[in-house]
């Protein structure tokens, strides 16, 4: 067999290079869409399980036998309206006063700083004048005056306690934020803390239990930070 001539560089042919375009191969842009809609799928999924497990919390207040007496009861603030007690606040506050007089606690704590709503008074010294006007002794009741979240009212209220020799307590707040105050008062330190809630007849429930959901995520994301201390 005759051999082949060898090929000169005219004859040669080049192979033709390839152009980056820049674009993703269709497969892996494929893959990276996919992958993105299982995560924005995974992340509604527990979004939606974190917001039934919170809801079933505001929904389950804690249930807890009430001792025959503790050191103090603390009740958590709310709005003022004219520096008069809210009706909400209200609740809260003649749930204190039941208590008071079956003498499950002898002092009361008053938590609640200064409304953004043109209020004078600050939540606690609203608070203060309206136990009084129900038959309480003025010097049975400490204000808390500076509080602005159920965090610190909670936080500012231990200080008082630890200052006092105060060690049990009784927390007085509605049913729907009983469980997040309770959890707050066990992670601040209180010990063995008690809520006794009340139902409300006067809030409009599906603004406030919807309000708790993003409450009870911010207060998580606070414990947290807590827990890293940061």
């Amino acid at each position: 067999m005759a051999a082949k001539a060898p090929m000169n560089n005219k004859q040669r042919t080049v192979a033709p290079k390839s152009k980056k375009t820049g674009k993703l191969p269709k497969s892996k842009l494929r893959r990276t869409f996919t992958n993105l809609f299982r995560l924005i799928v995974i992340v509604f999924l527990l979004g939606v399980a974190w917001i039934a497990y919170v809801q079933w919390k505001v929904q389950v207040a804690p249930n807890q036998p009430l001792p025959d007496q503790v050191d103090v009861g603390i009740v958590l603030g709310a709005s003022l309206r004219m520096d008069i007690p809210s009706p909400g606040l209200q609740e809260r506050l003649d749930l204190a006063v039941n208590l008071y007089k079956q003498g499950k606690f002898k002092q009361l704590i008053v938590s609640g700083g200064l409304d953004h709503n043109g209020s004078k008074l600050t939540e606690a010294e609203g608070m203060r004048d309206y136990l009084v006007k129900q038959g309480l002794p003025a010097k049975s009741i400490l204000l808390e005056p500076k509080a602005t979240s159920t965090y610190e009212n909670l936080l500012f209220s231990k200080q008082i306690m630890d200052k006092q020799g105060l060690v049990s307590s009784i927390i007085v707040t509605h049913q729907f934020h009983g469980s997040r105050s309770l959890d707050i008062a066990e992670t601040i330190g209180l010990k063995q803390p008690i809520v006794s809630s009340t139902k409300s007849e006067v809030l409009f429930m599906p603004y406030h239990e919807a309000r708790e959901t993003l409450a009870y995520t911010k207060w998580f994301l606070t414990k947290m930070r807590l827990k890293a201390g940061v």
